[in-house]
Order: C-alpha cells, then sequence, then structure tokens
C-alpha cells in the first residue's frame, strides 16, 4: 500500500474539482438521446409507436391472453433506429 500526503489550503479543494467535473458532466448532452427523441416525432415512428400502444392497450385489457407486443415493439425500435442512424454521425465529432 502507498500512502500520499496532501496539503489542503483554504478547505478541501477535492471537493470543489469533484463539484466543477460535475457541473460539466450536467452541460453534456447525449446527441443519441435528442435524436431518438426527434426520431419518435417522424410520421413513420408516430404510426408505428400508434400500433404499439394500441396492442399494449388490447393486451392489458384481457384478464387471459399469449399475445405479446413484441412485433409491434420491434418494428416501433427498428423505425426509431433507422432515422438515428441516418443522422447520428453527422453530429458526432
Amino acid at each position: 500500500m502507498v500512502f500520499e500526503e496532501k496539503t489542503i489550503i483554504n478547505g478541501e479543494p477535492e471537493d470543489e474539482e469533484e463539484e466543477e467535473e460535475e457541473e460539466e458532466e450536467e452541460d453534456m448532452v447525449d446527441p443519441l438521446d435528442s435524436l431518438r427523441q426527434k426520431c419518435e416525432e417522424t410520421e413513420h415512428c408516430v404510426h408505428t409507436q400508434a400500433r404499439l400502444e394500441q396492442c399494449q392497450t388490447r393486451v392489458t385489457s384481457r384478464s387471459s391472453t399469449e399475445e405479446d407486443c413484441t412485433e409491434e415493439l420491434f418494428d416501433f425500435l427498428h423505425a426509431r433506429d433507422h432515422c438515428v442512424a441516418h443522422k447520428l454521425f453527422h453530429s458526432v465529432k
């Protein structure tokens, strides 16, 4: 084990550095999340999301059913990711 000796002058500098790093992290926005939100508003994604919500309503209204909404979920995710794929790398540096 190695012990380091640190000098503390006028308070605790480690805490100030950590607070600055946290503030910088809060300012950063993931471009993937923002693009996903924008793509969810496109016509095709809105249509597939509506089909997913209809399926979920139908499935939850029944007491016993073997139906699930996997196909509708995959259709929605595919449509959204297809939209994101065309726009994402234009914003990445």
